[in-house]
């Protein structure tokens, strides 16, 4: 089983979302208001869970990485690359808001684009930082700096860490799923997620069924 970072499991998550956005905006029917208000729904998680991780990696990773040697030009680079991908959710998350208003096929169209643009940026962000970064992680995963990181990430409350972990396993692979288990007790992932990720399940994991 391949070795991975929490911060490469997470990396899954967005990928998965961004193919799911993606496939279902190349089959919208014109018209179908239940449909987009239903993707318009799994966007606001996305949209939240995108924004909360890079700006988290800002704050909070970035400092412990530069602690145990990663040099500043390279984390400086990664900012500018989360740059480029806020910028492209705010033109997704406009033409979402759009498409969820009218359900028209010309909004479709749009919104579409305005993910294929999306993903393409993310993508290439993730690809670089595993590339990067993955690496350290994995070696440095026992220092106090990285200790201390995992902490800092671990302070959410119950609702935001049930919905993030119900969204991070949805639709995992073994390898991710492995990571993710190593990283929170079992007990205490079926109980966080199990309760408080019961919205999740319903309101958004529905959504690509």
């Amino acid at each position: 089983m391949a070795e991975m970072s929490m911060n490469k499991a997470i990396h899954g998550a967005f990928r998965r979302d961004l193919n799911r956005f993606v496939e279902a905006l190349a089959v919208f029917e014109p018209g179908d208001d239940k449909r987009a208000r239903q993707l318009a729904t799994a966007w606001a998680n996305f949209d939240d869970q995108l924004t909360d991780h890079h700006e988290g990696e800002h704050e909070i990773a970035w400092p412990a990485l530069e602690a145990i040697g990663v040099s500043r030009e390279l984390l400086d680079r990664m900012d500018a690359e989360h740059d480029t991908m806020a910028s492209a959710l705010a033109d997704t998350r406009s033409a979402m808001t759009t498409l969820a208003q009218s359900a028209q096929e010309a909004d479709a169209a749009a919104a579409a684009r305005a993910f294929q643009h999306l993903q393409a940026v993310t993508v290439a962000h993730l690809d670089h930082e595993e590339a990067e970064i993955e690496s350290v992680y994995l070696e440095k995963r026992d220092t106090p700096e990285m200790k201390a990181m995992g902490r800092k990430f671990a302070k959410v409350s119950p609702a935001r860490g049930g919905r993030f972990f119900a969204w991070v396993t949805d639709g995992a692979g073994p390898d991710e799923i492995a990571t993710i288990m190593g990283t929170v007790p079992a007990p205490v992932l079926a109980i966080i997620s199990g309760v408080f990720g019961r919205g999740y399940r319903k309101n958004v994991a529905s959504v690509w069924k």
